[in-house]
């Protein structure tokens, strides 16, 4: 089963959303804000992808952190600040049988589809 983890008003998740919907893909939606995420959860996901990957720098979130947590950050601090903040976290993952896939992109998405 496809699960798609993320926060509903996110535009990005907006977008995957959509484009599962379009294509006929058959997934359950995990809403962080609601639901929250399990350290077990995350810490998986990091050892899979990494945690570079899953910080969310773009956002509003990541930009209010003090500066000195921004440039101390390590593996065991980033999964702290995503637990304690889930917007930290970047959006969507994607979690396929297979693979775990970190944002959006309409043509990765039609590959792990096809």
């Amino acid at each position: 089963m496809t699960t798609i983890y993320g926060i509903k008003n996110c535009d990005t998740m907006k977008k995957a959303i959509k484009w599962l919907n379009e294509h006929g893909v058959e997934y359950q939606f995990h809403d962080f804000k609601k639901a929250g995420l399990k350290e077990e959860q995350l810490k998986t996901w990091v050892k899979q992808v990494g945690w570079e990957i899953l910080v969310n720098r773009r956002g509003t979130t990541w930009r209010k952190l003090p500066e000195t947590v921004r440039e101390g950050i390590n593996e065991t601090k980033a999964i702290q600040l995503m637990l304690d903040n889930l917007s930290l976290v970047k959006r969507p993952v994607l979690v396929t049988d297979n693979a775990i896939h970190i944002g959006f992109k309409a043509d990765e998405y039609a590959e792990i589809f096809a």
